[in-house]
């Protein structure tokens, strides 16, 4: 729910109730059930078991299923308690597969009670998702689960349990921790990588600052995305910037800071707008990680041509050969933003990648 909120996460109640003050929905219920309904197939041959209303029966109903429910929780007020419970129980049933929609404060408490004792994969839901439990999409969560369970792809691997301190994260300050491993699918298609730091220079990023400024139009709302290569961008302007949110730049000034999904979508109303993120390090994406307060609808109405992608070559070497990723939680918008897009990647230099959902 924090990412919309422009909250950098959505650990601890009170954060969860700002984002619903907001108006802010929860993203996981709406991507488990597409997750789910990828194993539809094999519904004569699945169990499904799972806890109670918003803990996973509801959506165990609306895609399809009719699961057992196990456990007791006061709806409304459930907490990470709940979750190390619900886990527990499911652990000594000896469950094939723990399928949870999350983030990595998710992945953190589920790896509290699970650790390696059996098999995990990760629907991702959440704001920050450095782990390498989850899939690279729902729907890419499905289907690595449906291999899985169908005995096509049975191999297991130990992947990382990341997680950061959100206190500090949302002062700017990145503090990322390993807590441990979980075992998952071996999968790279439909699995993602562990996000990488970067390891560019700052000659290279100054170089792709200078350019997009350089490139800047008149009476054109620039949305800057966050991440330390699209704080050149600011630098260059000599403007302050918010370096894990969203920043609005207007005839290079600094119009609004660390918006959230709604002050952006009204700022840009009736009003020409460029969309300038990066590419995550490791993993890929460059819409729908870190970015949610660009929201489908916001990405709809600046238009799929006005998207600038930048990036460090280095950081786009040490992706190949996998694609570029977008997951904005719209799959009809994945699947336009699908193809090739330019990044650039330095004062005079870019390149041509492919993107996939």
């Amino acid at each position: 729910m924090g990412g919309k909120a422009g909250l950098k996460g959505s650990d601890g109640i009170e954060t969860v109730e700002k984002a619903r003050e907001l108006g802010i929905e929860p993203e996981s219920p709406r991507r488990a059930v597409e997750a789910l309904k990828i194993l539809l197939p094999i519904n004569d041959d699945l169990q499904i078991i799972t806890y109670p209303a918003e803990m996973g029966e509801y959506e165990a109903r609306e895609a399809g299923y009719e699961p057992v429910v196990i456990g007791s929780i006061k709806s409304g007020h459930t907490s990470r308690e709940d979750t190390l419970k619900a886990v527990e129980q499911m652990v000594i049933m000896d469950i094939d597969l723990l399928l949870f929609a999350g983030g990595d404060g998710t992945a953190r408490d589920v790896y509290e009670v699970v650790d390696t004792r059996i098999p995990v994969l990760g629907i991702p839901a959440g704001v920050k998702i450095h782990s390498g439990v989850y899939a690279v999409n729902p729907r890419s969560a499905g289907q690595a689960a449906l291999l899985y369970l169908q005995g096509k792809s049975t191999s297991l691997k130990e992947a990382e349990v990341m997680d950061i301190d959100e206190e500090a994260f949302r002062k700017g300050t990145v503090r990322a921790s390993l807590y441990g491993y979980m075992l998952i699918p071996e999968n790279k298609r439909y699995m993602q990588n562990t996000k990488a730091g970067s390891r560019s220079s700052s000659s290279d990023l100054s170089g792709i600052g200078r350019r997009i400024v350089k490139s800047m139009e008149d009476d054109v709302l620039y949305i800057i995305g966050p991440g330390t290569t699209t704080r050149v961008i600011m630098e260059e302007l000599n403007l302050p910037n918010t370096l894990l949110g969203v920043d609005v730049v207007l005839n290079k000034q600094l119009v609004a800071a660390d918006v959230n999904e709604k002050q952006l979508y009204e700022l840009i109303d009736g009003k020409r707008a460029k969309i300038i993120v990066t590419v995550i390090g490791g993993q890929g994406h460059f819409l729908g990680r870190g970015n949610q307060q660009i929201s489908p609808r916001i990405i709809r109405k600046v238009g799929k041509e006005n998207i600038i992608v930048i990036a460090a070559q280095e950081k786009l070497i040490d992706l190949q050969p996998a694609p570029l990723l977008v997951d904005t939680g719209d799959s009809q918008l994945d699947q336009e933003l699908s193809g090739y897009i330019q990044v650039i990647i330095g004062e005079h230099d870019s390149m041509v990648l492919p993107v996939r959902s």
